[in-house]
């Protein structure tokens, strides 16, 4: 009798011991923005790691976003799928109706997959994954609930990956390189590397948004010439003399807001016959950093968070196919080749010139199309100190919005020596529109009736 009495003591203690582990608000728990902001940083850290050009970054970030904020909408009945939206995008599955999942967790596990199959360094993600997931046990989420959680943002996961799969970017891995011309208008390889040009054929990859990587072609740039009265060589020369001046604050000002949006993933350094390299996040990677300082001085819940995101890694994605395209049509000769050739021999940029035609600029083109991803989500005069490069050695800067933060990286590329005048104004307008057009066609909240 006192054997039976003690086994149902112990029952009765597992029992109650079961339920004081069990979590009633696991799933409010678990919608804490900062997993996502942590996993985010993750990939850009890995991103940074395996040095992944702009363009390919731009896709790393796009479709892990696009991953997390799927795997999280059954639980957000004011947002919608983007299913239909995007372009080749498919319904996504559903869960299973009458079952209880942890959609945050569901949410998190899709991105880092996502993430994790894009990059090289799965190791590093893998060994995130394992932390993440020490974390959130703590949550004490019950385990059919974990598991079949985890399962639903594997088939999320799934499902973006298949759908990746057919935007002709693997194709793009076998195609030619860029071949180079006798033409002394088009682009040449660049000290000190001279690195062959990165992503010749990146118009071919599938938009998100945009009908065509032509659908927002920018005039063309101004017709090169040699001829020193020139308004080509009138341009030239407005790069020149961009940090020349009896202004010694301007010009230190200049080289700060140059150096500040640099993110050049790999900047090679030779010093005799030895070189080492230092690598950053790219312009992109430099503008999901923003997303997160805007998310948390906004204190955006989870489902905001993730909306931030995907809007503006779309936005980046579709600007950089837009841009790409017209780089590798007008193929344009870059500032140092030609100050070099036709001015001074001795004279170098402030910053290493990136292995790609001139114009448009790129950071014109994809920071102005994220700030109009952002202002979209958090409205116009949103100031914020931008604290992205402080890990990179570079002092915070403050903006007092996102179109102004915009406007001073396009200008940067002037003071950095690697951009004339048109591809910095027209790569501005070029990159309003895609965001623009991003922003008018993606809806991710649920239209409220009017009835």
């Amino acid at each position: 009798m006192n054997i039976r009495h003690s086994l149902w003591m112990l029952l009765i203690v597992a029992v109650l011991g079961a339920c004081e582990q069990s979590n009633p608000n696991f799933q409010e728990d678990g919608s804490n923005p900062d997993y996502f902001h942590q996993s985010m940083k993750q990939l850009s850290d890995v991103i940074v790691h395996d040095i992944f050009s702009p363009p390919v970054a731009s896709r790393i970030y796009a479709y892990s976003s696009i991953a997390a904020y799927e795997a999280a909408l059954p639980a957000y009945s004011d947002y919608q799928s983007l299913a239909g939206q995007l372009n080749g995008l498919e319904q996504t599955p559903q869960p299973e109706p009458d079952k209880t999942y942890c959609f945050p967790l569901a949410s998190l596990h899709a991105f880092i997959k996502v993430g994790r199959t894009f990059t090289f360094s799965e190791d590093k993600m893998e060994a995130y994954q394992q932390e993440l997931y020490t974390t959130l046990d703590t949550l004490h989420i019950p385990g059919d609930v974990w598991d079949r959680s985890l399962a639903y943002g594997e088939q999320v996961a799934d499902h973006i990956l298949a759908w990746a799969n057919s935007d002709m970017y693997k194709e793009t891995r076998t195609y030619p390189k860029y071949s180079l011309s006798e033409d002394p208008a088009r682009w040449q390889p660049t000290p000190p590397d001279y690195m062959d040009g990165i992503e010749p054929h990146w118009q071919m990859i599938r938009t998100m948004v945009l009908d065509s990587a032509q659908q927002f072609t920018p005039p063309p740039p101004t017709a090169f010439s040699k001829d020193k009265d020139s308004k080509f060589m009138e341009e030239t020369m407005e790069v020149y003399d961009a940090l020349k001046g009896e202004d010694a604050a301007q010009r230190e000002e200049r080289v700060a807001i140059a150096k500040f949006w640099d993110c050049n993933p790999y900047v090679s350094h030779h010093t005799g016959h030895v070189m080492f390299a230092t690598k950053k996040i790219t312009p992109g990677g430099h503008w999901i950093g923003i997303t997160q300082i805007a998310c948390q001085k906004a204190d955006a819940d989870f489902m905001k968070t993730l909306e931030a995101y995907t809007v503006t890694s779309i936005a980046l994605f579709d600007g950089f196919i837009s841009c790409w395209d017209e780089k590798y049509r007008s193929n344009l000769i870059r500032p140092e080749t030609v100050i070099n050739r036709y001015i001074d021999e001795n004279w170098a940029p402030t910053l290493q010139t990136p292995p790609f035609p001139e114009y448009t600029s790129g950071h014109s083109v994809i920071s102005r199309a994220a700030a109009v991803a952002l202002t979209s989500v958090f409205g116009d005069g949103f100031s914020f100190i931008d604290t992205t490069e402080e890990e990179f050695g570079l002092p915070a800067r403050e903006f007092n919005s996102f179109l102004e933060a915009s406007s001073e990286a396009a200008v940067s590329r002037l003071y950095g020596g690697i951009h004339y005048r048109p591809a910095i104004d027209n790569g501005v307008a070029q990159g309003e529109k895609v965001g623009e057009f991003v922003v008018k066609n993606l809806q991710l909240k649920q239209q409220l009736s009017t009835n």
